[in-house]
């Protein structure tokens, strides 16, 4: 007999799911399937909300739970699993455009031997890292914000959320609201309006929305784009297509990378695995750093250089500075990895091809260049970039005013002007997404830790506009960003108002620099009467 009161409502989930079902927990179906039947209620009120419960929000619970532990949180998922676009991609060959030594949390180390690492092998990560801290305790499935109201009265956030499985709508309130939702629509992908796309007699598809059942064996492919999901894309179709060719408009760096990292496979033969890792994360937080900077500071010899890296796997004739000479330097746009150079392999064999060239228009069989050059297809795959949107598209507004995302300024990469008690989490652009999220994390969980020590309720960054100019949050030339910089937050030229890309920076400024400065204007909750003056922050190290 089973005494289910020694039981707790997750423990008792798994034992009564193993003993329906004979697919294992670690099985996706089943894991989905038991999401929905075992989820626990969302609380009413909470001190912490967390949006999103892919690598941002995994993240931020951690570090959340272990160094503010006398804080309640939750995290809502508009989707039904975890994992966010590790989860919702499904394209052929997705994997990791960084090593995964750096990618990985600093508090759980990457065990597989592969460094560039498929998106199955980083989900399997991503749900032993919520399993293993009870994170998925905190998970609510179906769950999407719709609408954040700030009262400063109540010093607490009104949030509305709605039930993606039933359309419900239903109202929960928190002290500090977290968007780790990303800065991309996961509804909605890119793509350009091609002239004559309705006569294309065969199917088009984006990789953002990949059909598990499409059936491209035999069949001709012309993937349209340059980017990580185009060179990822295009050998791996490859093994069973006709061909695949990939059309870009414009070149993109490319540089082939090791698949295993030999220093980490061989420290863990003599060290411990957690001594192995950090070694090896170090390593390559040093060589991303490295590779940026000489990009930057030489943008003329690394352009040479990687030309001639691209030149050694390549056809001897084959036309390098056509495809793969791109017109700005390198490192204004990411550059795209590809494992033990599959690409260029794919090349060489004759199974794959690049064009660079402009899109006339679709025909009823293929796509017709301004070149003249046409393109037989049976699909096309446009992976041709996302579409950004601001805090997973929720609006804000603080007592009552609506909050105008492309007005406000980015305080130390985490926080709004003028906004109280809300910090967001957006990762590196030129290095490893995840190393962003550690530092941000620690930051806010200082600040939180702050605020409790000083009886503070609300914190609001304060930024006067005739301090200094301001610029795009993210200063990247890519396609993706430059659409949505518009609407998007801003940042500005000096901290701490910069949106630093720079983890080694980052960590020197947290452990240097005063977390609390004059930027910051902490206040007691309005109710108490006693505590109705706000106070301007002292500098302090925190």
């Amino acid at each position: 007999m089973v005494h289910f009161k020694l039981f707790n409502r997750f423990d008792l989930r798994e034992y009564m799911f193993n003993g329906m079902l004979s697919t294992p927990l670690n099985d996706e179906k089943s894991e989905r399937l038991m999401n929905a039947r075992f989820e626990a209620t969302l609380p009413s009120s909470m001190d912490v909300l967390i949006v999103g419960a892919g690598i941002s929000g995994i993240g931020s619970a951690y570090y959340l739970q272990e160094r503010n532990p006398n804080k309640s949180y939750a995290i809502i998922e508009a989707r039904d699993s975890i994992g966010g676009t590790w989860d919702l991609f499904r394209y052929p060959g997705i994997r990791s455009d960084s090593d995964l030594f750096t990618f990985a949390y600093a508090f759980k180390p990457w065990k597989s031997n592969q460094s560039i690492a498929s998106g199955e092998l980083i989900m399997d990560y991503l749900r032993e890292t919520v399993k293993e801290n009870g994170i998925d305790k905190h998970i609510h499935f179906h769950h999407k914000l719709i609408s954040a109201a700030w009262s400063s009265s109540e010093a607490r956030w009104q949030v509305e959320i709605e039930r993606s499985d039933t359309g419900q709508r239903i109202q929960v309130s928190c002290k500090w609201l977290i968007s780790a939702s990303g800065y991309y629509r996961y509804d909605e992908g890119f793509t350009p309006d091609f002239a004559g796309r309705e006569r294309f007699q065969g199917q088009i598809v984006h990789p953002q929305f990949w059909p598990q059942d499409l059936n491209y064996t035999g069949k001709k492919v012309v993937v349209i784009g340059s980017g990580a999901t185009a060179v990822t894309l295009v050998p791996s179709m490859a093994s069973k297509a006709a061909h695949v060719t990939m059309l870009q408009r414009t070149p993109t760096y490319i540089v082939p990378v090791p698949s295993q990292d030999p220093l980490s496979n061989t420290l863990r033969d003599y060290l411990p695995e957690n001594i192995a890792y950090k070694i090896t994360r170090g390593k390559n937080i040093l060589m991303q750093r490295a590779i940026f900077d000489l990009c930057q500071r030489f943008p003329d010899q690394s352009r040479k250089a990687l030309r001639y890296l691209n030149s050694r796997y390549l056809p001897k004739d084959y036309p390098v500075d056509t495809h793969f000479n791109p017109p700005y330097n390198p490192w204004d746009q990411r550059l795209c990895t590809v494992p033990d150079a599959d690409l260029f392999k794919t090349l060489k064999d004759g199974k794959a091809s690049i064009v660079t060239d402009k899109i006339a228009q679709f025909t009823e069989t293929g796509i017709q260049l301004e070149s003249g050059q046409y393109l037989d297809a049976d699909i096309i795959v446009t992976a041709t970039g996302l579409k950004l949107q601001a805090f997973g598209g929720a609006t804000m507004s603080v007592d009552g005013v609506p909050v105008n995302t492309a007005e406000k300024v980015a305080y130390r990469g985490m926080m709004l002007s003028g906004v109280p008690n809300f910090s967001f989490v957006i990762g590196y652009t030129n290095s490893s997404w995840t190393l962003k999220v550690g530092v941000l994390s620690e930051q806010l969980c200082k600040l939180l830790a702050y605020m409790d020590k000083k009886g503070y309720a609300t914190c609001i960054p304060e930024f006067d506009g005739s301090e200094m100019d301001t610029r795009p949050l993210l200063d990247f030339a890519a396609g993706y960003v430059k659409r949505a910089a518009n609407d998007l937050p801003r940042q500005g030229m000096n901290a701490p108002w910069l949106m630093s890309m720079s983890y080694l920076g980052d960590l020197r400024l947290l452990k240097t620099t005063p977390l609390i400065d004059k930027h910051l204007r902490f206040g007691y909750r309005a109710k108490t009467a006693k505590h109705r003056v706000t106070t301007k922050a002292k500098a302090a190290v925190v």
